[in-house]
C-alpha cells in the first residue's frame, strides 16, 4: 500500500524529477501554456499554483518589511532560475490573480501520443494576458481597409 506516498515518481530519481519540474514551471510561466503528459501536468499544476500563491502573498506585504518580500523571492528563485521569468511572475502573473483564491492553472486532455500512447495534455494559466495592440496599428488597419474600398 502507498499510504502517505503522495509524490509522483514518474520513473525518475529525485534530482532528475526536481530539475525537470523546475524547467517545466519556468517554461509554463514564460510561455503561459505548455504541452506535456497527463501525469506530469497534474504534478506541474500543484507546483505552479504554490509558486503563484507565494508571489501573490508578496503583494500584500508592506514596503517596510523588505525581509519578508525578499524571502518570498528567494524561495521562488530556488525553483525558477531565470530572473526574467521571476520578474514576470511577481509583477505580471501575481497581479492577474489578485482576486482569485486558487486554481490558477487548467489542464486540457489532448488524447494519446502516437509513439508510446502516453496521454497528452495542455497545461495553461487560466487568465491569459490580453495582447497589447497599439492604437497606431489599429488605425493603420482601418486606413488600409478604407483604401481598398475606395479603389
Amino acid at each position: 500500500m502507498r499510504h502517505k506516498n503522495k509524490v509522483r515518481q514518474l520513473g525518475r530519481t529525485h534530482s532528475h524529477r526536481k530539475a525537470m519540474f523546475n524547467n517545466m514551471v519556468t517554461s509554463l510561466f514564460e510561455h503561459e501554456r505548455i504541452i506535456t503528459t497527463k501525469e506530469k501536468g497534474k504534478e506541474l499544476k500543484i507546483i505552479s499554483d504554490k509558486l503563484i500563491t507565494r508571489a501573490k502573498n508578496n503583494i500584500d506585504i508592506p514596503e517596510t518589511e523588505i525581509g519578508k518580500r525578499l524571502h518570498n523571492k528567494r524561495e521562488v528563485l530556488k525553483v525558477i532560475k531565470d530572473r526574467d521569468v521571476l520578474k514576470k511572475l511577481f509583477e505580471d502573473i501575481a497581479q492577474r490573480y489578485i482576486s482569485r483564491k486558487g486554481g490558477y492553472t487548467r489542464m486540457y486532455l489532448l488524447g494519446r501520443r502516437a509513439g508510446d500512447a502516453a496521454e497528452m495534455a495542455i497545461v495553461e494559466l487560466v487568465e491569459k494576458r490580453k495582447p497589447e495592440v497599439s492604437v497606431k496599428a489599429v488605425d493603420a488597419k482601418k486606413d488600409g481597409k478604407k483604401e481598398k474600398k475606395e479603389k
